[in-house]
């Protein structure tokens, strides 16, 4: 049996390839950033073929690091930026246009209209998600209005409409696959996560054509093999995941009330529900955890929109830091934020206030107040939005689980975890792998190709590097979280 197993981890600002031993360790890795653009405020967007020419250069340098070829590779699992909106031509696989990513806002305007004419209770009932800007459906309702003659092209079928995974998939198969899962799928606002198929009442609400979408197959599937012509030799693609769910199934969390967050450019706390969709009252996202052969899992999730992206404003907006390493060290040479309390509200709030118009707000500073008092609230606020979240689902799902798993680029950040102890009032565990989201694509990947028996041979992979415990009184919890409280909502007012 071939040992080795590819994850392709298409994020929002990089593409990575890690190759992983059978046993879930790293062999190589290679990364490569990805390009933003900001055409407007608000607006953001990728070049849909640098995201492809990007996977496939790291792929095949993560091959060479490794002193691999194609032919030792058992399977593929890829992993993606989800909501993230790609059009393409059928014939060709080039967008039309450039790709539309999850944090655009421009459809703000398209998704008022819709909650005003009454949609919410329809679309949240099938899809499990509010009417929002951050979902696919508007974003690809946009492209056909405005893209000239996409929208009579797509209506001959002439264009597939993609999420990143689908785009992919299509892309490293040579047009031969277009296909999709229902993580990814359970994304796009078009999706019945009841019966796992796309909606037709939906399409035709959105004026989406049928033909335009990807066929869906389980997270634990085959989609096809590569093209002989990329890696030398075709590799079969076995498991494909959106990042979130992706790192969901790397931490283990294969039981009802199993928990994890992922700080990235925004922070995602996912809880697996079980066979259970669990309908939401306030604000969460109901969505699909992972499909394999036997089972289907369902997660609640609540979205973060600006996490770890605060802090890189902070180095890259501000100036008032020279790497995000420093975040850590410079919040922990003062005691406490000095009274500052810092919303990250860039592209608006997420869960539980589904907002797109309240922007970042900074509250209570003083004379005294210092850089090092700004980048600690900063910190406070990635941990007290993930705490505000993870309040309501203990609340909707009666479960309360112990261990909050985390990973992400900002799980580095000692203070930070820390600080998330403290404020959700759990133990905070983090991985020996933190390539959590590229293991689980992988684990997928290898679950459907025979490398692994079944999810526990996976679980008796993992296992923890640090563990964080409370030391905030329940007094002290309650009054921060009150105080946090009451700046969030002077943002809101102001909005």
């Amino acid at each position: 049996m071939k040992e080795y197993l590819m994850a392709l981890d298409q994020g929002t600002t990089s593409s990575r390839c890690i190759i992983f031993r059978r046993d879930g360790t790293v062999a190589a890795s290679a990364a490569k950033e990805l390009t933003q653009y900001f055409p407007k405020e608000g607006w953001v967007e990728h070049d849909a073929k640098e995201i492809f020419d990007s996977e496939v250069k790291v792929a095949k340098l993560a091959l060479s690091k490794a002193g691999l070829t194609a032919a030792d590779i058992a399977a593929i699992g890829i992993t993606n930026q989800r909501e993230t909106t790609v059009v393409f031509e059928k014939e060709s696989g080039a967008p039309v246009c450039p790709a539309i990513v999850w944090q655009c806002r421009r459809t703000a305007a398209d998704c008022e209209a819709l909650r005003r004419a009454g949609y919410t209770p329809l679309i949240r009932e099938k899809t499990g998600l509010p009417i929002d800007p951050y979902f696919s459906a508007t974003k690809l309702s946009y492209i056909l209005d405005h893209v000239p003659d996409a929208r009579r092209r797509a209506e001959r079928g002439e264009l597939l409409f993609g999420t990143v995974d689908s785009y992919l998939i299509y892309r490293l198969t040579g047009g031969r696959v277009h296909a999709t899962d229902p993580t990814n799928a359970s994304r796009t606002l078009l999706f019945d996560i009841h019966k796992l198929a796309f909606d037709e009442e939906l399409l035709k609400l959105f004026r989406i054509p049928a033909s335009m979408l990807p066929e869906v197959r389980p997270s634990a599937g085959f989609f096809g093999e590569t093209d002989p012509a990329l890696f030398g030799a075709p590799i079969p693609i076995t498991g494909v995941a959106g990042d979130q769910q992706a790192a969901l199934f790397g931490q283990g969390c294969f039981a009802p009330g199993d928990l994890k967050n992922t700080y990235g450019t925004g922070a995602f706390l996912l809880m697996n529900t079980g066979k259970k969709a669990i309908c939401s009252e306030s604000g969460l996202l109901t969505t699909v955890a992972f499909q394999t052969k036997n089972e289907v899992n369902y997660a609640l999730e609540g979205s973060v929109f600006v996490c770890g992206a605060a802090i890189q404003w902070l180095r890259d907006g501000l100036g008032i830091l020279q790497n995000a390493a420093e975040s850590e060290t410079l919040a922990a040479s003062v005691p406490d934020s000095g009274g500052v309390y810092f919303l990250p509200a860039f592209v608006g709030l997420g869960t539980p206030y589904w907002n797109p118009d309240v922007r970042g707000t900074i509250f209570g500073i003083g004379r005294g107040t210092r850089r090092a008092h700004l980048v600690r609230a900063t910190l406070e606020a990635m941990a007290l939005q993930t705490a505000d979240v993870m309040d309501i689902m203990q609340k909707e799902t009666g479960l309360t689980p112990g261990v909050l798993r985390v990973d992400g680029g900002a799980a580095a950040n000692r203070l930070l975890l820390s600080l998330q102890s403290d404020f959700s009032g759990v133990t905070v565990r983090r991985p020996a792998c933190v390539e959590t989201t590229a293991f689980g694509a992988a684990a997928l990947a290898g679950l459907s190709a025979g490398v692994y028996r079944d999810k526990a041979e996976i679980a008796a992979l993992l296992h923890a590097d640090a563990e964080f415990h409370p030391t905030l009184s329940p007094a002290g919890r309650k009054e921060k979280l009150s105080q946090w409280h009451k700046a969030l909502n002077a943002a809101i007012s102001f909005s």
